[in-house]
């Protein structure tokens, strides 16, 4: 990939790139990273083309700088149609943060049918022209077509995002990892409005029932709700083909520090 990836591999560590670097504090990582790499490992580790990741949420309770990164793994439970995998990103030698991920069995649907809401009807990633300035999601962390809604307004969002970079350096993107590198972009995405993003999320929760087609994600916010400084956010997420889950997030009222 043309672009810098967001980690390298330094034997069993991690070395975060400047690319890793989030958007309140200059040292510190973004949580998207933290999220993904978690996600990444628990699924290198764990994962089964006969398991899906149905759940994958991740408490992010320290602000971790550059330092190298190791990434531990737990089995909580192994068993024939559900697995429980623990992890925790260790930054620095100092723990700040930590991911729960339940798979399950991937078997038929049963019969019958359930109410569901209104199929995702918008434009293809391929219909949308790029930004008209070329530049991408947070000058180019990611790539955007723009459906519906933007930052600094009020009303309901809707976009195609796609990554642009490596997770790890020499390892290929799964569809898993997609998601799970994308995934804390459903709190700037809920909770901004027109004086911009002053929460930043403490925690990110993704539920999928089938896994992406391809590079594009689609995010449409659904809530944003905040109370005494603290706010929920949660969108649907799409592929090309239609849903595939969800993504939420708890957060915290936040101002952004100085960048010198």
């Amino acid at each position: 990939m043309a672009n810098e990836p967001f980690f390298t591999i330094e034997g069993t560590h991690y070395v975060p790139t400047p690319a890793a670097r989030g958007p309140w504090n200059p040292n510190s990582l973004h949580g998207r990273v933290i999220a993904g790499l978690l996600g990444a490992e628990i699924e290198r580790l764990h994962g089964s083309p006969d398991f899906i990741p149905a759940r994958l949420t991740v408490d992010m309770y320290r602000l971790p700088d550059l330092s190298p990164v190791e990434v531990t793994t737990t089995v909580v439970r192994a068993g024939n149609r559900i697995k429980v995998i623990d992890a925790e990103f260790i930054s620095g030698g100092v723990s700040a943060g930590r991911a729960t991920c339940q798979l399950l069995k991937r078997t038929e649907n049963p019969g019958g049918n359930v109410w569901k809401p209104e199929p995702w009807i918008v434009p293809a990633p391929a219909d949308i022209p790029p930004p008209a300035d070329g530049r991408a999601g947070m000058g180019g962390m990611w790539a955007t077509r723009r459906i519906a809604g933007d930052f600094g307004t009020v009303g309901q969002k809707r976009t195609w995002m796609a990554e642009v970079r490596e997770l790890v350096a020499g390892r290929a993107l799964t569809p898993f990892v997609r998601v799970a590198v994308s995934a804390d972009f459903a709190s700037p995405f809920a909770n901004a409005g027109d004086a911009g993003l002053e929460f930043i999320n403490s925690d990110v929760t993704v539920y999928l029932h089938r896994e992406p087609v391809s590079e594009w994600i689609g995010y449409e916010v659904i809530n944003h709700g905040a109370t005494d400084g603290v706010a929920i956010g949660e969108c649907f997420l799409y592929d090309e083909d239609g849903p595939i889950g969800s993504a939420s997030c708890a957060a915290l009222a936040q101002r952004r520090m100085p960048r010198s």
